[in-house]
């Protein structure tokens, strides 16, 4: 699955944005399948914003979102339901779990959405002890903190198939020991399925082994 942004630019900032210079916005970009991306994003340029251009859920912009050489605005309701379900996956900066379900129950609402899930109930246990959240499963999510909301959302973003997955500042509310094991496990599924990664953050990291950075 190939991503491209063919002179990608929000109308809400364009009058910001074209006063400084991006290399994404407004750009011709390529993020090549199994490829780990880095978008270095400071506070007001957007990132929250493209990673909704990128999944779909947005389209305020000019220029073009292309996947698999083909804009979103050619693609059917039931086309784009299916690139969610087995080739993009995302974890949102507001994470948006459901708060009247479970942390398992929100896991599993992505788990079993195809017919045969791509992972197991052991694989989803054997992950949440990776990310030390075991005793808030059966929990409701409006129970728990940020930093376990957040490692219930990106188990999440795993469980389905994917060959991208996006993430918007994934690790923002994890301590230093946690967000290391939450990368590891990202870089591990990833190179498993040979998918790549976006990510937007705010600073410099060193979380994982990128292939490119860019600067938003």
């Amino acid at each position: 699955m190939q991503i491209q942004l063919d002179q990608l630019l929000p109308v809400p900032l364009k009058d910001k944005i074209l006063q400084r210079k991006s290399g994404i916005w407004n750009e011709n970009i390529v993020f090549n399948p199994g490829s780990f991306v880095k978008i270095k994003a400071p506070s007001g340029t957007g990132k929250t914003t493209l990673v909704h251009y990128l999944y779909n859920i947005r389209n305020d912009y000019t220029g073009k979102v292309l996947v698999n050489g083909k804009p979103w605005s050619e693609y059917g309701r039931n086309e784009i339901a299916f690139l969610r379900q087995q080739q993009l996956s995302v974890i949102f900066q507001d994470l948006r779990l459901f708060e009247q379900l479970t942390a398992l129950e929100n896991i599993e609402l992505k788990r079993v959405m195809t017919p045969t899930p791509y992972c197991t109930p052991e694989k989803v246990a054997a992950m949440a002890a990776r990310l030390n959240v075991t005793h808030v499963l059966h929990q409701s999510s409006k129970t728990l903190s940020y930093g376990e909301r957040q490692r219930i959302a990106i188990i999440r973003a795993l469980v389905q198939p994917f060959e991208w997955l996006l993430m918007d500042e994934p690790f923002s509310h994890l301590d230093e020991e946690n967000t290391r094991r939450a990368a590891a496990l990202i870089a591990e599924e990833c190179s498993a399925r040979k998918a790549g990664f976006i990510l937007t953050d705010l600073d410099d990291d060193q979380h994982f082994a990128y292939n490119v950075l860019y600067q938003l």
